[in-house]
């Protein structure tokens, strides 16, 4: 086992402490526990290694995990706006809510978050073959999500207790999409849909990945799988992969 490394990190400026993080994993660190974090951002940010972890105590700032390519990164709280920017691998647990733009052009890796998120999350998420992005909400999520999708899985509970909204998502869900799948657990009308997004029910197969992801979502956030799988979830997907040819082409 590697080194378990302490930081404390009140007061320090975010490219510092950063500097620590990278220069504690080139040391060969496998743990990294940062205390007392306020709004630091980019942590985690480019780093690689799939048996790194770090667990941050307090709220990180924007664009954490950003093109993370295999570490895992736990946060006990909140998060805020552009976790998994562009990120190619990896694992992030959000034990709380977090910002906007969660997984913006996302490539790889999962994101599981414990309560709610804000807007625009999975905007422009991607996949290659066999390799796509997974993120996993707890709670609710605001408007635009899936905006411009192209490939990947997003996922919805709407199970939190602490959700600040009664609806499970808001409006535009899926605009411009034209890949991957939305999944939802309960109903959405059909005017908070984007255009380019269609309604069905999800097959046998696409449930059993489904429930791989829920399986370690449960585990992560004290959840009883069979609970969540009680109530029937519904997939979005997008009826065209050009959503705009007409637009921009004869």
């Amino acid at each position: 086992m590697g080194k378990i490394i302490t930081i404390d990190a009140t007061g320090i400026h975010y490219k510092i402490l950063n500097e620590r993080i990278k220069k504690e994993v080139e040391n060969g660190s496998k743990k990294i526990v940062l205390n007392n974090v306020c709004g630091q951002r980019y942590i985690g940010d480019a780093l690689k290694g799939k048996d790194v972890e770090i667990v941050i105590n307090g709220v990180p700032g924007n664009d954490m995990a950003a093109f993370m390519d295999g570490p895992k990164i736990v946060v006990n709280g909140n998060a805020q706006d552009a976790t998994g920017n562009t990120m190619n691998a990896g694992e992030v647990v959000i034990h709380g809510s977090a910002g906007d733009i969660v997984g913006y052009a996302m490539r790889g890796g999962r994101i599981f978050i414990k309560e709610d998120v804000g807007y625009r999350v999975g905007i422009h998420m991607k996949a290659y073959k066999g390799i796509y992005p997974v993120v996993v909400v707890g709670g609710t999520a605001r408007d635009f999500l899936g905006e411009y999708m192209a490939g990947g899985l997003l996922v919805v509970l709407g199970i939190s207790e602490t959700s600040y909204s009664q609806e499970i998502v808001g409006d535009f869900v899926g605009t411009g999409m034209h890949g991957g799948c939305i999944f939802i657990r309960g109903e959405v009308e059909e005017n908070r849909l984007g255009q380019e997004v269609r309604i069905a029910e999800p097959t046998k197969e696409e449930l059993d990945t489904l429930k791989v992801h829920l399986a370690d979502f449960a585990r992560y956030f004290d959840y009883d799988l069979k609970t969540i799988m009680e109530k029937p979830f519904i997939k979005l997907y997008p009826y065209t992969h050009r959503p705009y040819g007409q637009l921009y082409a004869y």
